[in-house]
């Protein structure tokens, strides 16, 4: 750099300042160790955009060459929103693991009742494929018919007066 340009300085001492976006701060208990870190390094990204945005906009006021620079301001700017968008999603990855987690966890309990609804779909399945056995075979046998040798349904006699 020539010594015509001013030296670079944080937004909030000088040059254009381009705010970052606000954090609430939530309890230590409702934010994860890698929930924190991936925050922190998605923070610190943004912060180095911004500050990067903030220097060329330094250099665009005094830059002979502004042709070239106004274009990487508009760029830089642009990528400033894919990352705060990615942001977002890291912020969410805690609760789409946990929930998968607690999905899974539930979808393993389940598997013994699974086991014993398929042994017994399979137990009837059997029962019904079953082929007859000489067990069976007392409850094949015809009804004893009357002393008439005629059915029982055969000696009812039914009046038509």
């Amino acid at each position: 750099m020539s010594s015509s340009f001013p030296s670079p300085t944080p937004p909030a001492t000088g040059g254009v300042p381009i705010s970052a976006r606000g954090r609430t701060s939530r309890g230590p208990s409702s934010v994860s160790r890698d929930s924190s870190a991936k925050t922190m390094v998605t923070d610190q990204i943004s912060q180095a955009v911004l500050s990067t945005s903030n220097l060329l906009h330094i250099m665009l006021q005094s830059s002979p060459s502004q042709d070239k620079l106004v274009k990487l301001p508009k760029n830089l700017l642009a990528k400033a929103s894919t990352i705060k968008n990615t942001q977002q999603v890291l912020e969410q990855m805690p609760l789409v693991i946990s929930s998968l987690d607690a999905h899974m966890d539930h979808g393993l309990q389940s598997v013994p009742h699974l086991e014993t609804v398929t042994r017994l779909l399979s137990n009837i399945e059997n029962s019904q494929l079953k082929p007859l056995t000489l067990t069976d075979a007392p409850l094949l046998r015809e009804e004893p018919r009357s002393d008439t040798g005629t059915p029982p349904e055969a000696t009812q006699t039914t009046s038509f007066d």
